[in-house]
Parts: C-alpha cells; structure tokens; sequence
C-alpha cells in the first residue's frame, strides 16, 4: 500500500453567518428550533457504540421556558462507568494503531457536517439547551467547533512533523504515543464547542475518552454525539456518560488506568479534582495530566486617553453577551473620573436599547436567561444586597423574573470600593461592577487591577496612549492569560488567539493551539545506530 508524508487541508476559520431577515440559515434555523422546542427527545448515553438506556431519567427544558419539556436523559449509575472505561480500554489499541490520516479524515468529516448538514441542529439545539442567541451560537456550536476540528487536525501534522536533529551515522525521530490509557472529559455548559472539544482533542490524538457533559448541556451534546457517529469515529473512542458527577469521577479516578483529565468548569471543583488525583497517585500506572480552563474574574481598564464609545461598546459586549456567562466574560470595570460619566451613559443607552429579556427564537433579542434555577438565586441574592449597601448601587438594571424563563436584567453596579464583593467574586451571569478612579492614580489603579482577583483569565486595556499602553501590558502581565488592547475580553477565535489563563483559572493549556494537543501525548525518542561499536575502548585511552 503506498504511503506518503500527508498534507492536511489548510485551516481557516469558518466564516459566520449572518442570520439577516430573509437568509435562507435564519429560515432554516427557526424550523430546526421548532422542531426540537414541540419535541421530547429521550437522550441516552452512548457506551462502545451502544445506546445505553436506564430508565433513570430527569427532563431537560430550555431556561428561557423552564416549564417546557424538550427532552429526558437517561442517568448512570456506577456500573455503566465501569463499562465505558473498560470498553474504552478495549478500543484503544486498534485506535492508538490507526493511522494518524485516518483519524484527521474522521474529525475533518466532522467539521464538514457541521458546517452543512448539522449546521442549523447544532445551532437549534444550542438556542434551547442553553438559551443563546442564533448570533452566539453560530460564532460557539457552528463556528468555533468547526474551527476547532480543523485547526487541530492542522496542529497535529505540524506535531507530528516537528523531529529532532541526526548527527552523522545516526538517525533520531520522535513518535508521539497517545497517553497509556484513557482520559476524562469534562465539560461545561456554556460552550457547545468547549463539550466537544475536550473529548475530541484528546481522541485526535489516538487516545480513548470518557466524556461526562454538563447536565445543563445534554440536549446540544446529543447532537455532538450524532455527528461524531457520521464522521465515523470507531465504537468505544468517546464514551458518553450523564449523572451525578461525584458518583462518576470517583469511579473514573479509582482507575489505575486513568492517565489524564481535560477540563472547564469552576475552580473549586478543579482544585478538588486535582486533590482526588493526588491522593491516588499511586493508584495510576503513570503521572496524569490535568489540564483545566476554571473560572475568571475579567476586566476592563481605561486610561484617561481612551475613547469613551469604544469603553462603553467593550463593556456592553463584553459584560453582557449571552447573559454574562463567559468565562472570560467581563465583570469587573475600572474608569478614569475624567471620563466615567461620558461611558456609563453610553452604557445606559446601550441597555435602554435592548429588548426585554425574553426567548432566543424572537432574533430581536440581545438578552435572554441564565442556565438554571441555581444561578439565576445567586445572581438575584448579590442584586438584591447591591441595594442594602451604602458603598455599592444599582446604576442601570437590577430587576429579575423567574415566573417563566430565568431572566436577569442586563445590571451594571457602582462602588466606591475596590473590593466590593462583586468587585472580587465570580457571579457567572449579567451583571458588571464599575469603579472609578481618579486620573492620577493610574499606576495605583493597574496594581489594584492585578492584586484584586485570584484569578487570571482575560483582560482589557483602552487607550489612545502608546505608554500607557506598554506600561499596562506590563504590569498586568500576569493577571490574564488572554490580553485584549482597545478590545472586549470575549471571543478569542482558534488559531489566532489561543486561549487560556493561569493563576486560578486554570493550567493555561490554550485551547486552539498545538500547546494543548501536546499534552495528549507522550513523546518517545527513537535513536537508530546504523554503523555500531564493537570496541568499548574510546580514543583518549590510548
């Protein structure tokens, strides 16, 4: 059979499109969402291949009309992880064999039907699971998940290609194996890309996954799982698995054969994830990786240059796009006294200008729920205790309504203290907190913006100064791991802005880059002699 050093089709980003009145994806999408909103779909886990049904279920309802059954889920209990580790195990050395072009075809057909035959479902369903608008669908479950299978089919060539030098008489190559053994996926509901993502990196690389979605995300992941069904992705590589999550892990990390984690959630669980790992450590035939993305306390900076407009877009976008539920979402403003005034009132308008709260399928929306029940009390409880204190107030907002969706007002906070709590905690959700500084005090300010949070994931800087520019490059250096100049912290794009934090964010991996798909294998250097000793003795033994 012949074979060949393969060049992978060139990556680019996949275009986004607009959902305009009239366009045939806006038509196409509002059927698909229909479709799926009058439905009842029975979700089960997908288990070497298998549909695994228990008859354990719990339903599954959009947030912005929580009384409206889309779906049931089937749960697992602890044997039906048992089975996806040991068949994902059994799967391994065929996959692990496979060559590497088979692999890429398999998640580069992937990428070609989301973007055509999928395209409108992955969106649809994504509206419904998570309430996003089409805009911030397209750019998350279509978009981003494309690229994301494309680039990293291109990352892994590169990889691949990367080998060491050959000194004369010798030849030195390095293969990169996938881990020995399976890893565990874990994944958010925000970010339908991110839910097939972190399986699908790590099965690109030949390894096998256990993957358990968020249980706010189930609806957009049964989609997921169809298309990797099409592109042809082998029984037992990525096992699906719903339930309680304690339950699952300490199965999964019971396993000696448990060789990684790929992770994005909260930092609490995160750091408990990798205590459970460290207790078991001799447990594991070998070291695990862990790689998360875990929670951000992001901002935005002004310096006293900036032009208030483009502060004010920053904010708007930055802070409120699908509801505050980025992790790179901004939450925390800092604005020069000599400017502030001018900003929120364009932020004000900004609000005034947005439809009430209300469903993705009305596209005239900018706004619409948060996740659940749980996140929207949290959100109304720090509203609320806005109101009480004397150091913090509502400037813009500030009303919440459960009666049928989970609709936070878009809220913007003032307070005349740094560390207010909003100024310092993660709120996952609508609400910015802004506070103003005196011009003279921009030095101050920047050390204010770095000591504040424990966390270390996005950040922006606007200014019209170069200096300020450069000095605020510098002392934020190690406050976000994404670093935006007269920009929102949102929306890095794979393969130009790789994206990750450190500090309490996370192991700042960069998801959509070659940086991550390398920590989902496990070099080994072959050295060949072509022409060997016979004689121990060397030359300055005379």
């Amino acid at each position: 059979m012949g074979k060949g050093f393969f060049q992978v089709p060139t990556a680019i980003n996949e275009p986004v499109k607009s959902y305009a009145p009239g366009t045939p994806e806006r038509e196409q999408v509002l059927k698909q969402y229909k479709t799926y909103f009058e439905g009842n779909v029975d979700v089960p886990m997908y288990i070497n291949g298998e549909e695994v049904r228990t008859g354990n279920t719990r339903t599954m309802s959009p947030p912005h009309d929580h009384k409206n059954v889309v779906g049931t889920y089937h749960l697992a209990e602890k044997s039906h992880v048992e089975t996806a580790i040991s068949t994902a195990l059994e799967a391994r050395n065929a996959w692990a064999s496979l060559s590497w072009e088979q692999r890429a075809a398999i998640f580069l057909k992937a990428a070609e039907l989301i973007a055509g035959p999928y395209r409108a479902k992955i969106n649809a369903a994504t509206m419904i699971a998570q309430s996003k608008t089409i805009h911030q669908a397209e750019i998350d479950a279509a978009c981003e998940l494309i690229d994301f299978l494309r680039f990293n089919v291109e990352f892994m060539s590169q990889i691949y290609e990367e080998q060491p030098d050959s000194a004369e008489g010798i030849w030195n190559r390095v293969e990169y194996r996938p881990l020995e053994g399976f890893v565990y996926a874990i994944t958010p509901f925000n970010f339908t890309a991110i839910a097939a993502n972190l399986p699908a990196s790590a099965a690109m690389m030949g390894n096998v996954v256990v993957w358990k979605p968020s249980d706010s995300q189930v609806f957009s992941a049964k989609v997921i799982v169809d298309v990797f069904k099409e592109a042809g992705v082998p029984d037992g590589v990525i096992n699906v698995v719903y339930g309680d999550p304690v339950m699952v892990t300490d199965t999964v990390l019971a396993s000696p054969d448990f060789s990684g984690i790929h992770y994005t959630g909260s930092t609490f669980v995160f750091k408990e994830l990798w205590k459970k790992i460290g207790n078991n450590i001799n447990t594991y035939k070998t070291y695990p990786r862990i790689v998360g993305e875990t929670g951000g306390k992001d901002f935005i900076v002004a310096h006293p240059s900036a032009n208030p407009k483009q502060v004010a877009t920053g904010i708007t976008r930055g802070a409120f796009e699908f509801q505050g539920q980025k992790c790179s979402a901004a939450s925390r403003v800092y604005l020069p006294k000599s400017i502030a005034d001018e900003v929120l009132g364009y932020v004000k308008e900004d609000l005034a200008s947005f439809n009430k709260p209300g469903s993705p399928e009305d596209m005239s929306n900018f706004i619409t729920a948060v996740i659940h029940e749980g996140s929207f009390d949290k959100l109304a409880s720090y509203i609320d205790q806005v109101k009480e204190d004397d150091n913090a107030s509502i400037f813009a907002g500030g009303n919440y309504d459960k009666s049928k969706g989970y609709f936070v007002e878009p809220t913007v906070v003032l307070t005349t203290d740094p560390q207010y709590k909003t100024m310092c905690t993660e709120l996952f959700g609508p609400v910015v907190t802004v506070y103003v500084y005196e011009d003279e005090k921009w030095n101050e300010t920047l050390t204010l913006v770095d000591s504040t949070s424990e966390y270390a994931l996005t950040g922006a800087i606007f200014s019209q100064d170069r200096y300020a520019i450069e000095e605020a490059t510098k002392a934020l250096e190690n406050s976000a791991g994404n670093f935006y100049i007269n920009d929102k912290p949102t929306g890095a794009v794979v393969g130009q802005q790789p994206f990750g934090g450190a500090r309490a964010s996370g192991t700042n991996d960069k998801a959509g880059s070659a940086q991550n798909l390398m920590r989902w294998v496990s070099p080994r250097l072959i050295k060949e002699t072509f022409v060997t000793p016979v004689d121990y003795r060397y030359p300055f033994l005379g």
